[in-house]
């Protein structure tokens, strides 16, 4: 098991259109094989008070599962993305594994 985690701060001006966006973008990588399901979250507490900050972590079944999303699926949805928003959404990624679970 494996969660990839995505962070955008998002221009505030853009939150209804980016949230729109977001709910049809989480559906189609959760249609891909190897994703188990996904969180997505409003940080409450961003760095800049014009911006949104929202996090997205996706639950994948394996290492591998991640590698083929991240060849064959990642550059189109990411660029789709930046073509929507530009500049005006910044992503931060990260892959994490779990050592500890806690009930």
């Amino acid at each position: 098991m494996l969660t990839y985690e995505v962070t955008a701060d998002v221009d505030a001006t853009l939150r209804t259109q980016y949230l729109d966006w977001l709910q049809r973008h989480v559906a189609e990588i959760l249609a891909l094989p190897g994703f188990t399901g996904a969180d997505v979250d409003e940080v409450l507490d961003p760095e800049e008070p014009d911006r949104m900050r929202v996090c997205m972590r996706y639950r994948l079944v394996d290492a591998e599962a991640l590698d083929a999303y991240l060849r064959a699926h990642a550059p189109r949805l990411r660029a789709e993305g930046v073509a929507l928003f530009g500049d005006r959404v910044r992503t931060q990624r990260r892959v994490m594994r779990p050592l500890v679970a806690f009930a």
